[in-house]
């Protein structure tokens, strides 16, 4: 099936400095976004404390809840709504973990059953994650997500450049300099920041072009998802990190069929230059990318409106890093690869001579 014309040559790689802006905009934003919150907003499955579900028959407002649960158990309460406005829940999130949990739900219910009535309210789950435990699953989901990256980048290596043995070298450098960084007590943020930037370092100097771009799209799409979050003020869960790692994978697939199609006619087109290879590559997987990355977003859109409060930030960090993720291959991964030959920058495809060896 074919959903757009085989002939198609929409000059992509011509437009890519406008593309660079958007990217590193919405990643300057990101960064202010999660610098002005302080980070982003953990659950409690990362941040620890106590989460109770309640729901409403009618509309209630957080204040109003706030106010019937006055009590020196749940005085500092944070309130929001959860899932679709006309189910009428909220999550109740209590930062301290010394509370008997085996009276608590009783507790909230009486407190709100006197204020607004006894069959309007039903207190549907109350949980509990310590700090430590919280602080390990963070730690965890973190490093989840950085080895990720990692993998998928050595995998690129050996996968398009047939340099398995400096992708080796480079996962033991970076191993070598994970346990320094580590050895010198840094945070777990800062550690991950170092080692991606000590991994894209390996990669400019082994000359790991495919690599690189690769990790620079997956880099991307992670960060502007986990921005759509801070903007949105939704939490980061394990069902998050979950998402997140799903669009590494996905993101990934996408860069591939490009990669692939980019290497071929670059063997088979030798006498132009580069940047016309990479403009055409993208053309002709296009119509590929557009219906693979359609009939995800459908299952994705049915999940996001019809699925219920419990998957419903899973589905939005899914729909997010779709849409970015097929932005990225295109705009992203594939421009990067001009860094080797200076055309990052310069013109249009067929703007430059393709210079050169061994790519």
């Amino acid at each position: 099936m074919e959903f757009i014309r085989p002939d198609i040559n929409i000059n992509f790689i011509g437009r890519r400095k406008m593309a660079y802006l958007v990217s590193a905009a919405l990643i300057f934003l990101t960064i202010l976004l999660l610098l002005f919150r302080g980070g982003p907003n953990y659950g409690v499955d990362f941040a620890g404390g106590i989460v109770i579900q309640v729901r409403f028959n009618h509309p209630i407002t957080p204040h109003e809840i706030r106010e019937a649960l006055r009590s020196d158990v749940l005085e500092d309460s944070l309130i929001q709504e959860f899932g679709e406005k006309a189910e009428f829940e909220y999550l109740i999130r209590v930062n301290k973990t010394d509370i008997d949990l085996s009276g608590l739900s009783d507790e909230v219910k009486k407190l709100l059953d006197s204020v607004f009535g006894e069959k309007n309210v039903e207190v549907r789950r109350v949980e509990m994650v310590g700090p430590k435990v919280g602080k390990d699953l963070r730690t965890k989901a973190l490093f989840a997500i950085f080895y990720a990256l990692l993998f998928m980048v050595i995998y690129i290596s050996g996968r398009f450049e047939y340099k398995w043995t400096m992708s080796i070298v480079m996962a033991a450098s970076l191993a070598f300099g994970v346990y320094i960084i580590s050895a010198l007590g840094m945070s777990i943020i800062w550690l991950i920041a170092v080692a991606l930037l000590i991994t894209i370092g390996l990669c400019w100097f082994l000359r790991l072009e495919y690599a690189l771009g690769a990790l620079i799209a997956l880099f991307h799409d992670v960060i502007i998802t986990i921005g759509a979050f801070a903007l949105t003020n939704r939490e980061v869960t394990l069902p998050v990190v979950a998402a997140l790692l799903t669009i590494v994978g996905y993101s990934l697939n996408d860069t591939i069929v490009v990669f692939d199609r980019i290497r071929e006619n670059y063997k088979r087109y030798r006498s132009r230059n580069f940047a016309e290879v990479i403009n055409q590559s993208i053309n002709e997987t296009l119509s590929r990318t557009l219906l693979t990355s359609a009939t995800t977003l459908i299952v994705v859109v049915s999940l996001f409106i019809l699925g219920g409060g419990v998957i419903h930030d899973f589905a939005f960090a899914l729909l997010v890093g779709i849409l970015v993720g097929t932005y990225s291959s295109i705009y992203v991964a594939s421009p990067t690869l001009l860094i080797w030959r200076g055309e990052l920058w310069k013109g249009g495809a067929g703007a430059t001579k393709r210079r050169g060896k061994g790519h």
